[in-house]
């Protein structure tokens, strides 16, 4: 368990559902639907990890996290996202929303689930797969 736990020089989680877990949770989900890269990028601890499973895609640092977010907003364009807060294995979560090109709707594209270190992200794990949305509670679709 020694080797699970941080070690003195790294915080602790804050506890789930906590005002400080929310606090960081939410200046991600708009600094991230904000297209803000610089905001979410202030939010990581310097050894961040992204990660896609079960894509193999793995970036780790500010600056190969940035590069690969500045990439999704090229590949997004002018479309919003919309992050709709849940949990994931006792984490905070997001199902995340694209908005269509054509239509004023945003339709399921995945989740985000963040791993927290004090008031910092450590990881941030985001999955494509729609399959575990619905149960989440989470919508195919929002209303724009």
């Amino acid at each position: 368990m020694e080797s699970r736990l941080p070690g003195p020089d790294r915080e602790r989680a804050p506890l789930p559902r906590s005002a400080r877990e929310r606090e960081v949770a939410i200046r991600f989900a708009t600094a991230f639907a904000a297209h803000d890269i610089d905001g979410v990028v202030a939010l990581l601890t310097e050894d961040a990890w992204f990660t896609m499973p079960p894509v193999t895609l793995e970036y780790q640092g500010h600056e190969a996290i940035a590069g690969f977010l500045r990439d999704i907003n090229t590949w997004r364009g002018t479309r919003g996202y919309r992050l709709i807060p849940t949990r994931a294995n006792g984490q905070p979560a997001f199902g995340c929303y694209l908005q269509e090109a054509q239509a004023p709707v945003f339709r399921a594209h995945g989740m985000i689930v963040l791993t927290l270190e004090g008031d910092r992200i450590s990881a941030i794990t985001r999955f494509v797969d729609n399959s575990n949305m619905a149960r989440l509670g989470l919508p195919r679709m929002l209303a724009d």
